[in-house]
């Protein structure tokens, strides 16, 4: 395994329940300030049976990402206590974290 994708398993496994962190915050966490995008791959590939909620990665604005699988990622942050706005988008005010 790559070892960034390693690295931001690992980050991705200390979101606590009920809280998300955006892609751009973990390369930023990881000395990567422009490398959301790769955390983006490193999500899409996450590996099954990890203990990784994958779910509570977003992007910087609230919006939820994963095509397929949106629904099924808002249905499993709504299920943690995740509060959404209006619009759609996690409210990041109240349920986004700024380090680990």
């Amino acid at each position: 395994m790559n070892a960034f994708y390693a690295d931001v398993y690992e980050i991705v496994k200390k979101i606590p329940e009920g809280k998300v962190i955006a892609y751009g915050q973990i390369a930023k966490i990881l000395g990567h300030p422009r490398a959301a995008r790769e955390v983006g791959r490193a999500m899409r590939i996450c590996p099954d049976g990890d203990n990784i909620p994958w779910q509570r990665v977003v992007m910087a604005d609230g919006t939820i990402t994963g095509g397929e699988f949106a629904d099924i990622r808002k249905g499993m942050l709504v299920a943690e206590g995740v509060e959404f706005m209006a619009d759609g988008c996690v409210d990041m005010k109240k349920c986004g974290i700024t380090s680990l």
